[in-house]
């Protein structure tokens, strides 16, 4: 099984020309998909909200096509195929957090908001300061998430292409970089949501095709997969602790990467935004309840893919393809439908990580142009309307070129593991301020901000001395050593801290709290009236 990886590096070198074919096809119809979005987009609500014009199903399938991103595709099959049941707890957690989203938030911030999470931050507390908190945070989680997806990019065209040189693979990440923000700058929310709409289509149907293709090689019985998958890479792939059992701390680290996962998706930025995509709280709902079943189901498929590709092309010649751990389906495809396959998979991943991009990408410059161009520089006081859409176009710019150059930097590593990180700093600086402002009557400016920032800052130091960032081999900086807190992920640490820091910081102020505020918040949050394009049901 083992000799498979040379054989890849081979066919994909021989039909590099086909997959870049279809993957340009791919762009050519989303281009033309984009541009006729673009005629429409006119006015803030069009290039932030998509006019908001979008139904609960179609936001559904966007917001799976925002979610189910390089980590859910390549990262988790990876960790699957190699590591067996530990890396489907990848899986268990990004699904379950849907849950959080839906109880919790999606109704609610629909109904408060307007385009970002500072309208709902700032609708009882002070405006400039939270709104600048708020757009810190959703820049710094954007950031991680966009390193993922870039890092993503870098390792499938070094499979794809047989491009085993960084400077290859940095050019193709720059590629990427480029078309993303294409996207942005010329669709706004309704280009990119239409991309998102048609990647999560391919997406599935790919995942599904491999799906039942893996299971028919084993008579449709899951069983004799999973005992092919042990015989090839060892009975520790059904067993729980392959990754996260050998000591004490990974146990912790599995602890924590589970909460963060849980609690991070309420929490990320990209999907909040979503929820203002839709023209009720009623569809913002339908939304959430769509998105669930096709990301549960896609998940489904990712147990079989995973196992598929552990069973069919081994984990040893997994983690020695020029991708490693995030090329497992590519190589799954290669082994069991040839190159025309393999072409198709690899343009679904590209498109994979070029809508997520692009959703990431806006979702960014539209805090950094609402938030504090208009509302804190300008006060609320701009001239042309247009003005804050050229602002938000220009920071898509720049976020493009930044998340370029942090994407060349993290190459080579676990996507899967990135989000992950993206998902500490959303669960600890943004959940539980976003809980606090919409349930805790008290709380008050001080305490969101101590909580933003706090939640911010502890994550970011806590992330910068684990281990992986130095003093491992698989981490960012093997060959240096200044890991002094022992968990990858922060998340079991920075998440309660950030609660106790909103909390403290709300007793200890001396800020009044708005009451008839709170009152006017809970009746819109919890009714609608109100809000933008509200329609009682």
């Amino acid at each position: 099984m083992a000799a498979l990886s040379p054989l890849a590096q081979g066919e994909t070198a021989n039909n590099s020309a086909l997959n870049i074919g279809i993957f340009a096809l791919f762009v050519v119809v989303t281009m033309v998909v984009v541009f006729r979005a673009s005629r429409n987009t006119k006015t803030a609500a069009d290039y932030y909200a998509g006019g908001r014009a979008f139904t609960g199903p179609q936001n559904g399938i966007a917001i799976a096509g925002d979610y189910l991103s390089a980590a859910s595709f390549l990262g988790i099959a990876g960790a699957i195929a190699v590591y067996g049941y530990d890396g489907f707890l990848y899986s268990i957690g990004f699904l379950v957090a849907w849950l959080v989203a839906l109880l919790l938030v999606a109704e609610l911030l629909r109904n408060t908001g307007k385009y970002t999470m500072g309208d709902v931050l700032s609708f009882r507390m002070k405006e400039r300061p939270v709104r600048t908190a708020a757009s810190l945070s959703t820049l710094a989680v954007t950031f991680f998430y966009l390193l993922a997806q870039m890092a993503g990019a870098g390792g499938l065209v070094a499979l794809l292409l047989g491009i085993s040189s960084k400077t290859g693979q940095a050019l193709v990440i720059a590629v990427v970089g480029a078309l993303m923000i294409v996207y942005v700058l010329v669709g706004g929310m309704k280009g990119t949501t239409w991309v998102q709409i048609i990647k999560a289509a391919l997406l599935i149907a790919g995942a599904f095709v491999m799906t039942v293709w893996v299971l028919a090689m084993y008579g449709f019985n899951l069983s004799g997969l999973l005992g092919h998958a042990a015989e090839v890479a060892g009975p520790s792939v059904l067993d729980p602790g392959a990754q996260y059992g050998k000591t004490g701390t990974s146990k912790l680290d599995f602890v924590s990467l589970g909460i963060a996962l849980v609690l991070g998706t309420a929490g990320l930025p990209h999907v909040l935004m979503r929820f203002y995509t839709v023209p009720t709280a009623k569809e913002a709902r339908r939304s959430v309840v769509w998105a669930i079943w096709l990301i549960g189901l896609f998940y489904l498929f990712t147990l079989v893919l995973g196992y598929g590709a552990g069973a069919l092309v081994g984990p040893d010649a997994i983690k020695e393809a020029p991708g490693g751990v995030n090329s497992a389906a590519p190589l799954l495809a290669l082994e069991i439908g040839g190159p025309l396959l393999l072409g198709f998979i690899a343009a679904v991943a590209f498109a994979t990580i070029l809508a997520v991009v692009a959703g990431l990408t806006i979702t960014a410059s539209a805090s950094f142009a609402h938030d504090i161009y208009a509302n804190v520089l300008k006060k609320g006081k701009v001239d042309d309307k247009n003005q804050e859409v050229k602002v938000a176009r220009i920071t898509a710019v720049v976020i493009g070129v930044v998340s370029i150059l942090g994407g060349i930097a993290a190459n080579g590593q676990n996507v899967a593991f990135l989000v992950a990180l993206a998902f500490a700093v959303a669960a600890s600086a943004n959940l539980p301020t976003l809980l606090y402002s919409l349930f805790w009557k008290r709380f008050n400016t001080t305490g969101a901000l101590w909580s933003i920032y706090g939640g911010l800052a502890v994550t970011i130091v806590l992330i910068v001395f684990s281990p992986a960032v130095s003093g491992s081999k698989d981490a960012m900086f093997p060959s240096l050593d200044f890991a002094l807190f022992p968990l990858k992920n922060p998340g079991l640490i920075s998440i309660p801290v950030s609660f106790l820091l909103g909390y403290l910081g709300t007793v200890l102020s001396k800020d009044k709290t708005n009451e008839a505020k709170y009152a006017e918040m809970e009746v819109r949050s919890l009714t609608g009236a109100g809000a933008e394009k509200a329609i009682s049901h």
